[in-house]
C-alpha cells in the first residue's frame, strides 16, 4: 500500500492536482451527448475507481462506430432513401389507425426503409424446423443466396443449413455470407465453420472485426446482432434465431441443459427488397463494395395483404431507432401489450412507457426466461420486476432449462414488431439490430398463438412470490442494474 503521508510536498500537489482535474474534466465530457443514466454510472466509476475507470472509459465510453464506418452508413441511408422515391413497394393496407402513418414516417426520416404492402409473412416457432426452411428456401435460389446471422456454427443441428448452401455454390450461385467476429471467434465451430465456408467457396466476411494489424479498431464490445436470410430478392427471413445448435454448442448450456427457444419469420413480397438492403449496406460496411445481383431496384411482390417495414438500427445511426419504434408503439396501445424479450432491462423512457400504459387501462404482459445465461443482464432485469408487478404488469417465466430467446412486441389485435433487437440498453445502443414492424390482424392471430403456447408453459410471477426474495439476491440485481448503464 502507497503511504501518501510519507509523500513529499510537491508529489501529494501534484497527484491532487490530477485528480481533481480528471475529476472536473470527466463532469465536462463523460455527460456530453449521454443518457444521464448512462452518464452517472460512468462518473460514478470514475469517482470511485479512478485510474480503472478512466481507463475502461477510454476503452468502451464511446458507443458509436469509427467515423469511417458511420461515413459509409450515411451513404446507404442517403442511397436508400433516393432509389425508394422510385420503388414501387406495393398497395399499403388501407385504413390504418391515426398514430401509425407518423410512426412509419418517423422510422423512414431515422433510417428504416419505406412501409411496404402486399406482402405475405407466417411465423416459425420450431428450432430445427426454422433451421430446415431456410436450408430449403436456398435450395431454390437461382440468382443468390445472403446469409447474415450473428452466430454462424456448421454442427449437427445445421448440417442441413450449410449443406444447402454448399448445394447452392455448387450450382455455381453466388453465396454470401456475413457473421459477428466477437461472437463466433473463440467459440466452438470456429475453425471448422470457416473452412466448410472456404471448402464450398462462399464470398464470407467477419463483421465488426477488431484487428488492429489490418487498421479495422473500434469499440471491442460492438456487435452486429442481425439475424436474416434473403433468397434472390424474393423469399426472406428474420428473427431471433441464430444457426447453432439449441444449446449453442457451450459446455457450460451442455452441463446445465439449457436450450434456446426462438422465433423466425418467412416473408414474400416487397419487403424481402428492404431486408436485402439491410444485408448490403452491412456488406458494404465490411468489404466496401456492393455486389453484383442485378437490377437492385427490382420488386417481387407477393400475394398477401401485410404492411412491413424493416427498421434497421445500432451505432451506425444518430440515435436508437429501435428503442423510438418501441415507445411509439407502447403510447399507441389502445387495449393490450404483450412482450417477449429475454433480456428485458429498460431505461426510464421505456420503463415509463410500460407502466403509464397500465395506468391508460391497458393489458401489458411480459414473457422472459427463469433461467439467465448471462449473469449481469439476468440480475439487471430481475431489478425491475418490483416496479412492473407494483404497476400491475403481468410478468410470464418460461420454465427451466430453456432460454426464451424470442424478441417480439404485439400491440392491440394489428400490429407486431419482431426481429433481433432486445428490450435492453445493449440492444439500443450498442448491437446493431433489425427489427421488422407487421400491420395486420392475421399477422397477429399468429403471434398470439405463439404468444398462448408460452403462457402455457409458462408460470406467472406474482408481487407477494417476488417480495419473498432474498437480500443477497436483491444486491445482486441492484449491483447489476447500475452496471447496466455502462454505455
Amino acid at each position: 500500500m502507497f503511504d501518501v503521508n510519507n509523500w513529499p510536498w510537491w508529489a501529494v500537489t501534484g497527484y491532487l492536482v490530477i485528480d481533481i482535474s480528471m475529476r472536473v474534466i470527466s463532469i465536462i465530457i463523460v455527460p456530453r451527448n449521454r443518457r444521464p443514466s448512462s452518464a452517472m454510472a460512468w462518473l460514478l466509476a470514475i469517482f470511485l475507481i479512478p485510474v480503472l475507470g478512466v481507463l475502461l472509459f477510454l476503452l468502451i465510453g464511446n458507443p458509436k462506430l469509427p467515423r469511417a464506418r458511420r461515413r459509409k452508413q450515411e451513404q446507404v441511408n442517403e442511397y436508400i432513401a433516393e432509389a425508394a422515391g422510385h420503388l414501387n413497394f406495393g398497395s399499403v393496407r388501407p385504413n390504418a389507425p391515426e398514430w401509425f402513418p407518423p410512426l412509419v414516417a418517423m422510422n423512414q426520416h431515422l433510417g428504416a426503409l419505406p412501409l411496404s404492402g402486399g406482402n405475405e409473412a407466417h411465423l416459425i416457432s420450431d428450432y430445427q424446423e426454422s433451421l430446415d426452411a431456410m436450408a430449403e428456401a436456398m435450395r431454390q435460389a437461382q440468382d443468390y443466396v445472403h446469409v447474415e446471422f450473428y452466430i454462424l456454427q456448421s454442427d449437427a443441428s445445421t448440417d442441413n443449413f450449410f449443406r444447402a448452401m454448399e448445394e447452392t455454390a455448387t450450382r455455381g450461385i453466388p453465396v454470401r455470407v456475413l457473421l459477428d467476429y466477437w461472437a463466433n471467434r473463440w467459440k466452438p465451430k470456429y475453425r471448422e465453420t470457416l473452412k466448410r465456408l472456404d471448402d464450398m467457396g462462399a464470398d464470407w466476411h467477419l463483421m465488426l472485426p477488431v484487428q488492429p494489424l489490418r487498421g479495422r479498431i473500434q469499440r471491442p464490445d460492438l456487435r452486429n446482432h442481425r439475424k436474416l436470410l434473403v433468397v434472390d430478392g424474393s423469399v426472406g427471413f428474420v428473427g431471433s434465431q441464430n444457426v447453432t445448435d439449441s444449446s449453442y454448442n457451450l459446455s457450460k448450456n451442455i452441463k446445465r441443459g439449457l436450450h434456446w427457444v426462438d422465433l423466425m419469420v418467412r416473408m414474400r413480397g416487397p419487403v424481402v427488397a428492404s431486408l436485402n438492403a439491410v444485408f448490403l449496406s452491412d456488406y458494404y460496411a465490411e468489404t466496401d463494395r456492393v455486389p453484383d445481383i442485378g437490377d437492385l431496384t427490382r420488386i417481387v411482390h407477393g400475394t398477401g395483404e401485410l404492411g412491413c417495414q424493416v427498421v434497421p438500427s445500432g451505432p451506425g445511426f444518430e440515435v436508437e431507432n429501435n428503442l423510438r419504434l418501441f415507445l411509439a408503439l407502447l403510447y399507441a396501445a389502445q387495449e393490450r401489450i404483450m412482450i417477449v424479450s429475454p433480456y428485458f432491462v429498460p431505461d426510464e423512457a421505456l420503463l415509463l412507457a410500460v407502466t403509464a400504459a397500465v395506468d391508460r387501462g391497458v393489458q401489458v404482459e411480459l414473457f422472459v426466461s427463469e433461467e439467465g445465461d448471462q449473469a449481469m443482464v439476468y440480475h439487471a432485469q430481475r431489478s425491475y420486476y418490483e416496479a412492473l408487478l407494483s404497476a400491475g404488469v403481468r410478468i410470464w417465466l418460461y420454465p427451466r432449462p430453456y432460454i426464451l430467446h424470442t424478441k417480439s412486441l404485439t400491440i392491440d389485435d394489428q400490429v407486431a414488431v419482431i426481429g433481433s433487437s432486445n428490450m435492453d440498453m445493449r440492444s439500443f445502443g450498442l448491437n446493431m439490430e433489425v427489427s421488422m414492424l407487421v400491420r395486420g390482424e392475421e399477422f397477429v392471430d399468429e403471434m398470439r398463438i405463439v404468444e398462448d403456447e408460452y403462457r402455457k408453459l409458462s408460470r406467472e410471477l406474482t408481487l407477494e412470490e417476488w417480495m419473498k426474495q432474498p437480500l443477497r439476491s436483491t444486491v445482486l440485481d441492484n449491483l447489476a442494474r447500475l452496471t447496466s448503464a455502462l454505455q
